[in-house]
């Protein structure tokens, strides 16, 4: 694909979406950076802020067609806004898993839902959707949050097939973790159960210090940008821990993988 491509990121306030905008402006693409609040937003060099609540079904059909409107085409649709939740599976609340599933997932839907018209007429396009290393392993005390990036996972492969015969590619990222405020100051399920709060706090704190030790969302950014102008492969580990997992996960016996596993969260 060329560098003129129109993109449009999703969550660029901060982090990954952030630096992932403004990597496409750099490498000459026309950028479109979806934000729920324009007023509260920081400027972005090089990137045209809209504004969307990827939560709301008429919200994301006003800001693709405005964009629309003015580029005349989306080439490059990129999903990353997204929310975290800790808690134990028992202590989370029907409410709460909806409420993540609809940032998740349903959020990828909809914009999804919004973009492919343009890009079946087009005949052309590529969505990039933003899983996790989680969408591939389990997560004790996030297991809501890797429901949802599992989600991700099998909606994504499925729309790459059906959407083939229009020239267009849908890709997983599934990085590790990352630097950024939405991990560190992850929400947490309202209601304990007095049962889990020992391994509760040891999974929350081998989070965040696994976050704090992480790398920055720049190397993250930079595979989202060669999945989306590059070749088309079905899936992207970024360099380091997130492809070590992958590897781990394909060609590592299961009981090393669940040690390794529950070392991370804190639970070894």
């Amino acid at each position: 694909m060329p560098n003129s491509e129109v993109v449009v990121v999703t969550g660029v306030s901060s982090g990954i979406g952030r630096a992932t905008a403004e990597k496409f402006a750099k490498r000459g693409c026309r950028v479109f950076g979806t934000v729920r609040s324009i007023a509260k937003a920081a400027p972005l060099g090089g990137v045209e802020l809209v504004e969307m609540d990827v939560r709301d079904d008429a919200s994301v059909r006003t800001g693709i067609h405005a964009i629309v409107d003015r580029a005349g085409r989306i080439d490059v649709l990129v999903n990353n806004a997204g929310t975290t939740l800790i808690g134990a599976v028992e202590e989370t609340s029907v409410t709460e898993a909806a409420t993540l599933f609809d940032t998740n997932v349903f959020s990828i839907l909809r914009t999804t839902q919004a973009v492919l018209p343009h890009m079946r007429a087009q005949r052309r396009g590529r969505i990039v959707n933003i899983s996790s290393v989680l969408g591939f392993l389990p997560a004790p005390y996030m297991g809501l949050y890797a429901a949802s990036k599992h989600a991700v996972e099998g909606l994504t492969e499925t729309l790459d097939h059906e959407v083939r015969q229009f020239g267009i590619r849908a890709t997983l990222i599934e990085p590790s973790f990352t630097r950024t405020n939405l991990d560190v100051n992850a929400p947490q399920a309202g209601s304990k159960i007095a049962a889990y709060d020992r391994e509760r706090a040891l999974a929350s704190g081998a989070v965040v210090d696994s976050v704090k030790g992480a790398s920055a969302p720049d190397g993250v950014a930079s595979t989202i940008v060669e999945a989306a102008i590059g070749s088309w492969r079905m899936r992207r580990t970024p360099a380091g821990e997130a492809s070590l997992l992958r590897k781990l996960r394909r060609f590592m016996p299961a009981g090393p993988v669940d040690a390794s596993l529950r070392k991370t969260f804190g639970l070894a």
